[in-house]
This record gives C-alpha cells, sequence and structure tokens, in this order.
C-alpha cells in the first residue's frame, strides 16, 4: 500500500503540550512540510519568542535561539547578519509581535531583513492569562476587557498584515488560516511561498496566521475552530497583500 501521509522530517516525534483545539501544532506541521520540500532543515534557524512559541526547540530538528519577549526579529536579523548562509525565521504570537515587539517587527520589516516571520494571531494572550492583546477583535471578552473590547478607549485592532505591506522593505506579506481543510491547503501554498523568497535572497517574508485559542476563548475545540471562520476571518480577512515576484 502506498502511503500518502507522514509526519515530517523537519518535526521531532514528540507529544504535543498544546491545548486541544490549538491550531499551533497544525502551524508547525506547515512550517516543517516547507523546510522539508527544500531540504533547508540542516541550515535553518528559529527565533522563538515568549509565550506558546517559546517552545519552538522542543518540536522541530533544528537550531532555535530564544529571544526575550517581543525580541525574536532583533535577534532573528543578528543571526541572519552573522550567517547569511542559513535560513532563519521568528515564530510569534500575537500579544508578543504586535504588542511589546511592534518596533522590533516595523524596523525589522522596513529594513528589508532577509527572514521569514511566522506571526500567529489568536486574539489574546494565550501563555499568560488571556489577557486582551493588540489583535483582540471589538467586543471580545478577555480577562482584561471582561464586558469586550472597546473601541472607544482601547483602539481598534492591528491588522498586522495589512500594516506591514505598506512598508517598502517587505515583499511578501499574507494571512492564512488553519480552520478548513481549504483553508489549510491555502496556508501550506502560502506559507511555502514565503521560506521561497528567503532561500532565493529576496528578502522579508511575512506571515499571519489566524489561529483558535479554546482554553482562553472559553470555548470547546469545535466552537474555537467555528469562531475562527465566523468571526475572525470576516474582520481579518484572508489573502496576500504584497507579492513583489507573484509566486
Amino acid at each position: 500500500m502506498k502511503q500518502v501521509f507522514s509526519k515530517p522530517v523537519s518535526l521531532k516525534d514528540v507529544q504535543t503540550h498544546f491545548c486541544p483545539g490549538c491550531h499551533h501544532g497544525s502551524i508547525h506541521r506547515l512550517v516543517a512540510e516547507a523546510m522539508d520540500s527544500f531540504g533547508i532543515a540542516d541550515k535553518t534557524i528559529g527565533c522563538a519568542s515568549v509565550g506558546c512559541s517559546v517552545f519552538l526547540y522542543g518540536y522541530f530538528n533544528i537550531d532555535v535561539v530564544e529571544s526575550p519577549h517581543g525580541r525574536a526579529p532583533a535577534v532573528a536579523t543578528g543571526v541572519k547578519r552573522a550567517r547569511p548562509d542559513r535560513i532563519v525565521f521568528t515564530y510569534q504570537g500575537d500579544g508578543d509581535l504586535a504588542a511589546i515587539g511592534t518596533s522590533e517587527i516595523i524596523h525589522a520589516a522596513n529594513r528589508g531583513e532577509k527572514i521569514t516571520v511566522i506571526f500567529v494571531n489568536n486574539t489574546t494572550y494565550g501563555m499568560t492569562g488571556g489577557q486582551m492583546a493588540p489583535t483582540t477583535m471589538p467586543g471580545q471578552k478577555t480577562s482584561t476587557s471582561p464586558n469586550g473590547r472597546d473601541v472607544a478607549n482601547d483602539g481598534k485592532p492591528f491588522k498586522m498584515a495589512e500594516l506591514l505591506s505598506n512598508l517598502d522593505g517587505v515583499v511578501y506579506s499574507a494571512r492564512v488560516a488553519l480552520n478548513s481543510p481549504k483553508n489549510v491547503l491555502q496556508a501550506k501554498k502560502i506559507i511555502k511561498n514565503a521560506f521561497q523568497y528567503q532561500v532565493e535572497g529576496k528578502g522579508f517574508a511575512f506571515i499571519e496566521a489566524l489561529a483558535a485559542c479554546p482554553t482562553n476563548w472559553g470555548m470547546n475545540p469545535l466552537a474555537a475552530n467555528q469562531r475562527v471562520g465566523s468571526e475572525m476571518i470576516p474582520y481579518f480577512p484572508l489573502g496576500v497583500f504584497k507579492n513583489n515576484e507573484n509566486l
């Protein structure tokens, strides 16, 4: 019988610690499949930050550098400039990248650093208690916005894929989701494109992945997955917002 599905070589054979229904595992797989497709695992360096992304080293068969909260783009910049022959990517959450790391991501993108950024947007601080994040949707309840996000007081959520697409240093910016087979297949293609830009030395590539956080949303996995489609995607539309080489 022909085998049609297997674990990516770039992933370790370990049990996940992520909560049931969390999309981090799915995103990990797509990143690993992209690395496998180019055969680059032995020369790839991941830059993890603080949050649920911190355990990157426990899942990938690659070298991983731990970064202070929000500083992964700065660390990745140093790694890539010191070892330009390496493939370097950051893996960050929304509280990390869009809050404390706003300066680092904007300046790395504007400089056109030749790195790949994987940004997981679950509209909450996933590891530290479910606080309101820069991406928390209007009216969404969190541990620090129990009555829902009030845009008159807190402003509207960042749309990072669109924001960064306006910077000249960015060559690729896109948003994907993992809530359906169709969207997973599209996400696989787009994440591979983001790594291809770096393999070909073309510049800064940014992928925003909409993800479920059932634990902090107070939902079961099925309801959380449905919320990605019914609430998140209408507010954070999927698509490619910048593609300089039309991959």
